[in-house]
């Protein structure tokens, strides 16, 4: 009977003992878990967030309408912890409203707090558009950037559905209805209402280029023909304002803006959704070939988006032979 009673008690306390470890184990969890929360820059302004900073926006790949980064520059701008905003550039442009639309939304923020451009490889046509938003661009001295103006391109197939024995029939309801159209060759009343449409978005790019820029665009060489420049060209023609990489912008935020010195940048990213079983093995599929799933779903998801552009688009590539 003794030794049934030590057993019993020697299990009461392994019990309790596994009671206490499992609780200590959820509280850990809860405890990461909020770590984890309180360092996602998506959470920043909604319940406190971390401490003061300033905040990283990065645009790059094609550029089309993004509610995700609209909605997030909004949030950004409601932050009380971001002190000011570098938004890192680094790309060929994209649809014009979709610059348009990043455009106004960087111009509401820039009411609220000190936003600079730090511009990469490129920052042309869309990505410039967005640029001119900021307070302050910034440029290395071979950024290519300019490219001011609108293209409208589509396909014409003609010949090809003709060589294959395929006729397209349609009804309209009017002459310009559907025009331009792939199936059909674009006449002269079509070509001119679509060149009209383009030199109008054209004058609205130029002149948020004097407007922002506070020059005259016929002044500058090529700049109403669309051409691209080098950050040392464009610092000299006043398309931007210095050569400089995201320190000089902390130097330029926190000697003319007022900001605090030894800010933290933290990367504020659009919430990703959860991928389930489907984005693990996928992740898992990307690391075994030395790749990142996030580097391929951007290259799947810019060709993607490549392939649908429609409308006015504003996007610079060096022409293939």
């Amino acid at each position: 009977m003794v030794l049934d009673a030590e057993s019993v008690i020697d299990r009461r306390r392994l019990k309790r003992r596994l009671t206490a470890w499992r609780i200590a184990a959820v509280a850990l969890g809860l405890l990461l878990l909020g770590a984890l929360l309180l360092n996602d820059p998506n959470m920043v302004g909604s319940a406190g967030g971390i401490l003061p900073h300033v905040a990283r926006l990065t645009v790059t790949g094609v550029i089309t309408d993004d509610r995700k980064t609209l909605e997030l520059i909004d949030k950004v701008a409601k932050s009380d912890q971001v002190k000011a905003v570098i938004v890192d550039i680094n790309s060929p442009g994209g649809t014009t409203t979709g610059g348009e639309a990043m455009y106004d939304a960087i111009r509401q923020l820039a009411e609220k707090k000190p936003v600079v451009a730090v511009c990469g490889t490129l920052a042309t046509s869309a990505a410039y558009i967005i640029a001119l938003a900021t307070d302050r661009i910034f440029v290395y001295g071979n950024t290519i950037t300019g490219s001011v103006g609108v293209i409208f391109q589509w396909a014409e197939v003609t010949d090809l559905l003709h060589t294959l024995g395929i006729k397209v029939e349609e009804v309209k309801s009017g002459p310009l209805k559907a025009v331009p159209s792939p199936f059909e060759p674009i006449d002269e009343k079509g070509r001119a209402l679509t060149e009209e449409m383009v030199q109008d978005s054209k004058a609205w790019f130029v002149d948020l280029v004097a407007e922002r820029r506070s020059i005259a665009p016929e002044s500058i060489p090529g700049l109403t023909d669309g051409r691209i420049y080098s950050g040392r060209q464009a610092v000299e023609l006043k398309l931007v304002d210095q050569i400089g990489d995201e320190k000089a912008a902390m130097e330029w935020l926190t000697k003319q803006r007022n900001v605090a010195s030894g800010l933290k940048i933290v990367d504020w990213k659009p919430k990703e959704e959860s991928s389930g079983l489907f984005g693990w093995f996928f992740k898992s599929m990307a690391a075994s070939i030395g790749l990142s799933a996030e580097r391929i779903a951007n290259i799947a998801g810019e060709i993607s988006t490549t392939l649908k552009l429609d409308g006015l688009v504003s996007v610079w590539h060096p022409a293939t032979n």
